[in-house]
């Protein structure tokens, strides 16, 4: 797993051999490495929406509560799982076009391997901000859509000819598979198992604690200035 990992990064069409020949092997060879992996991201959200939390505001921090934050981090992992499998069976059904006949397993284990910068992309999670998550995921998919492109002529076995059109429909399904899965699993997290947010609200310190700010009430701060208003009798 470790060696595919680092060649993937430093010598990509290497590492397409070398996966090839491995999986001709053990066809479930891909299984350690997308099971593992995929607890990167999950791990990183739990850390970094429970512990680290994020800001919408100046001087304002958000945090997830355990429960919450353990719940979308399980929810991400098994999207990410189940996203893997449901590729590998549409780029195995789109094989028949492209005169190229891999197994389940092989589809299922390519998609695996070329999802891999996205497993280091979830490192940004581990301090959600809005630019940390865009570089992070515009960099993880240029590189896994250079891995795709790499890698399918060389583990696929198909003709250089239809390298452009096989990559780029699966590029197109894996968008469609992404917002069909995300979508929904974000809804179900947010409507049905209700999170809990926490909050570091910044208050006035002129003031202190709440309870000893003036309120406009009956004895309080109008009536007081009405009062040192009144002339002297």
């Amino acid at each position: 797993m470790i060696p595919h990992f680092m060649t993937l990064l430093t010598r990509p069409d290497q590492a397409w051999a070398d996966i090839r020949r491995d999986e001709e092997k053990n066809s479930s060879n891909y299984l350690v490495h997308l099971l593992l992996w995929a607890m990167l991201p999950a791990i990183c959200m739990f850390i970094g929406t429970r512990y680290v939390g994020w800001s919408l505001v100046e001087n304002e921090r958000i945090w997830l509560d355990t429960r919450s934050a353990f719940q979308l981090s399980a929810l991400i992992y098994i999207t990410i799982v189940v996203g893997t499998f449901i590729m590998g069976f549409f780029l195995r059904w789109m094989s028949r076009s492209f005169d190229a006949r891999p197994t389940f397993n092989q589809c299922v284990g390519f998609i695996a391997y070329v999802i891999t910068p996205f497993f280091l992309a979830g490192l940004g999670a581990l301090y959600p901000t809005r630019w940390i998550a865009i570089l992070v995921l515009v960099a993880a998919g240029a590189y896994s859509t250079y891995l795709l492109f790499v890698g399918l002529p060389t583990f696929m076995r198909i003709n250089n000819r239809n390298t452009f059109l096989y990559g780029a429909s699966t590029w197109g399904v894996g968008l469609l598979v992404l917002v069909n899965l995300k979508v929904p699993m974000i809804l179900f997290w947010m409507l049905a198992l209700d999170p809990t947010y926490e909050r570091n609200t910044p208050q006035n310190q002129s003031y202190g604690f709440e309870e000893n700010r003036p309120q406009d009430e009956p004895g309080g701060v109008d009536n007081e200035r009405r009062f040192n208003e009144r002339p002297n009798e």
